[in-house]
């Protein structure tokens, strides 16, 4: 069996920043009410020329450049969004394009909780042998579909991409365990009525049909009901136990739910990494820019085990217990000791240098070998 092993990791967010105070100039609201209410103090809001797609790029080349990797090294692409960039055609397919990737890409649909749905799709193409590199995205831009009126929402989103690759490895690490969950029945509570059902008219746009509508009192109730329980159920999959977990990345919607998850756990909130006082919810986006910027604050490192745990529309919730990769083995390298860490990622800087020469010298070569096969 192959596990799906996490060796690339990058982010993109907006350059514009919109804080708390930038709010209560446009809306009924303030700083100390949102604070105390979400944990939010600010967000990243994509302006002109920023689309999810760009975003996306960004944060895959960074994750690819981490993982030494290049685009002709990718077998598949996984793209988590709930704002894509058009209906058609898939933001996964342009995102292949503007990479450079020759392989499949498809976007999965599952809320703020698609980036662990597609964590745990790619482990299963892995562990199957199908392929060996997986991109898997977590993108939105929501704030445009935000009503910067309607206080209940404005306030809490905002716009960014996280990527992770995932590599096939022999030994144990990537996604142990993971629970995929959904309750339609809540589904009216976090809706944008906007569709096949409810086509573009103007009667919808003036109504505000194209605008995000929630129901603050029964996502929150519906999110301290999964969020504890679902990381629980996960860990206990794995054959762990709380106390052998390192780091819980929760999807990043409201800090007050995130206590009463720690608070169910039993655990302290120094094991919760928390985030969404710069960012908001960024919906799929959330836990992979969390990645990202524990592993960057050294919040988690290779060999940590850590859940990712979310909930979003639809209603839906998901949770992954991952190992990432193995703890660093000590080999010896010319004349002292070497990290394997440091070996392979000097080793994959050499490799990705020689596939893109050689790559470019293929692309000199290929129009004189097109001649040459016509005259022939």
């Amino acid at each position: 069996m192959f596990y799906g092993r996490i060796t690339g990791w990058g982010k993109c967010v907006p350059e514009k920043v919109v804080t708390n105070f930038d709010l209560e100039k446009i809306v009924d609201t303030s700083n100390e009410w949102i604070v105390s209410r979400t944990g939010i103090r600010e967000r990243h809001v994509a302006g002109d020329g920023e689309t999810t797609a760009s975003m996306s790029v960004a944060a895959a080349r960074a994750a690819m450049a981490k993982a030494g990797v290049i685009p002709a090294d990718l077998d598949l692409i996984i793209v988590a969004t709930s704002s894509p960039d058009y209906l058609l055609p898939p933001v996964s397919s342009m995102i292949q394009d503007q990479l450079g990737a020759r392989c499949g890409a498809f976007t999965l649909v599952a809320g703020c909780t698609g980036f662990v749905y597609g964590l745990a799709t790619a482990q299963q193409f892995i562990a199957t042998g199908a392929y060996k590199t997986v991109l898997i995205i977590g993108a939105e831009i929501i704030t445009k579909f935000v009503d910067w009126t309607d206080r209940n929402t404005c306030v809490l989103f905002g716009d960014g991409a996280g990527a992770v690759v995932m590599q096939a490895s022999e030994q144990p690490s990537g996604v142990l365990a993971f629970e995929l969950g959904s309750d339609g029945e809540g589904a009216e509570h976090l809706k944008m009525n906007l569709g096949v059902a409810n086509p573009p008219s103007h009667k919808v746009i003036d109504e505000g049909g194209h605008f995000i509508r929630m129901n603050g009192r029964e996502v929150f109730k519906f999110a301290t009901r999964v969020l504890a329980r679902s990381a629980a159920e996960v860990i206990g999959r794995a054959g762990l136990s709380i106390d052998d977990v390192d780091l819980v990345i929760p999807h990043q919607a409201n800090e007050r739910i995130i206590e009463v998850a720690a608070k169910q756990l039993g655990i302290s909130m120094d094991k919760m990494f928390v985030n969404i006082a710069k960012y908001g919810n960024t919906s799929a986006a959330s836990i992979p820019i969390a990645l990202c910027e524990a592993m960057e604050e050294g919040r988690c490192k290779e060999g940590d085990r850590i859940v990712m745990v979310g909930f979003g529309a639809g209603l839906t919730w998901a949770s992954a217990v991952v190992q990432l990769g193995v703890a660093d083995e000590h080999r010896l390298a010319m004349w002292r000791w070497v990290p394997t860490a440091t070996m392979r990622r000097a080793q994959n800087r050499v490799k990705v240098a020689a596939r893109t020469i050689g790559l470019k010298a293929g692309a000199v070569v290929m129009p004189l070998y097109t001649r040459v096969t016509k005259r022939g």
